[in-house]
């Protein structure tokens, strides 16, 4: 989740147990803690693109690092808030806040590393956005309200709130899970491998993804009280024997090219161009491959050079435009 909402829910939940007085420095304290996990960002290489895949969401973001993130966090905390709170208090506090953050994480579809060392799979539930308006501003309401008026109500009702939202995107993430085997069954393929997640903001346009002969098949999923699917388009998944049979496979591109499949949970696909990778998870649209990021391949590099990475942030007008009129249902067809 974007930095905004890991320090709401970081504040929201330390405030259940800080005290009435010190409410204000206790959500200061539990939002810091709440964004600590992603200091991670700074594990990058200029040579090596990489490597901030590698490293974000991973250690500092991990259930058994908590103890030790949260200790790291009250240690600096004991700085600015040494005269309001003792150790105990602090620490209790970071505790909780630094907890949310992989969790939280975990609900969206970019992956998680939850359980590292013990394994580098990459959790994600998929049942709210990156980044959700409709579940990050309540929550900072509630932590407001909390705070002016020292009310120790407002984080248990905020939390009941938190739950309930991200309880009606597991609702959401089934029903358009059916919707996208549905859509695999009227084409006559078989729904391998099929993922859904929600589109940027929302809870009720989603993106459907299936793999079916070696091409991955994209559509759009619109939830309201029916069900429609807005119809996409395909991308031929990435097969790394053929589409770069010319590469040695000694070479740290070819390498990375493994690394890139594991970050992406082996939905890369190939486009128009050749040479670079797309990660089809993600797109400003949801029926569309336009991927926001992949990895560019250059057979002419020297073997121990790394792959270039490539960013999407073209014509974001008119994909906005194309987003909103999806989510408008503009093309959309009911399903039953």
């Amino acid at each position: 989740m974007d930095p905004v909402s890991q320090g709401a829910f970081g504040a929201i939940f330390s405030q259940t147990i800080s005290n009435k007085k010190k409410l204000l420095v206790g959500s200061i304290l539990g939002c810091m803690a709440g964004m600590a996990p992603d200091l991670d960002i700074f594990i990058r290489s200029d040579t090596d693109p990489l490597l901030k895949l590698e490293y974000h969401r991973q250690f500092t973001h991990a259930l058994i690092f908590i103890p030790v993130g949260a200790f790291l966090v009250a240690l600096f905390s004991r700085l600015l808030f040494k005269k309001y709170l003792n150790w105990i208090e602090t620490y209790i506090i970071c505790f909780i806040g630094y907890a949310t953050h992989g969790l939280l994480d975990a609900c969206t579809s970019y992956g998680t590393q939850l359980l590292w060392p013990f394994s580098d799979m990459r959790v994600s539930w998929n049942n709210v956005s990156v980044i959700d308006p409709f579940l990050t501003i309540p929550v900072i309401v509630f932590v407001i309200i909390a705070v002016l008026r020292k009310n120790k109500l407002m984080p248990f009702l905020g939390i009941i709130y938190i739950f309930i939202y991200l309880g009606f995107g597991l609702v959401q993430s089934n029903r358009a899970e059916e919707v996208g085997k549905k859509i695999a069954s009227i084409r006559g393929h078989e729904s391998m491998r099929l993922t859904v997640k929600p589109s940027l903001g929302n809870l009720f346009l989603w993106k459907s993804i299936y793999e079916d002969r070696g091409f991955y098949y994209v559509d759009a999923v619109r939830l309201f009280s029916t069900k429609q699917y807005c119809e996409g388009t395909k991308i031929k998944k990435l097969d790394n024997l053929i589409d770069f049979n010319d590469l040695d496979k000694k070479s740290q591109q070819y390498l990375d090219i493994d690394r890139f499949n594991w970050f992406s949970q082996g939905y890369l696909g190939i486009g128009k161009s050749k040479n670079i990778i797309t990660d089809v998870r993600y797109s400003a649209v949801p029926n569309e491959v336009d991927g926001l990021w992949g990895i560019k391949i250059d057979s002419s590099k020297k073997s121990l050079e790394h792959v270039e990475w490539v960013v999407n942030r073209s014509d974001y007008g008119k994909k906005w435009k194309r987003f909103f009129n999806l989510l408008l249902g503009d093309g959309c067809k009911d399903i039953d």
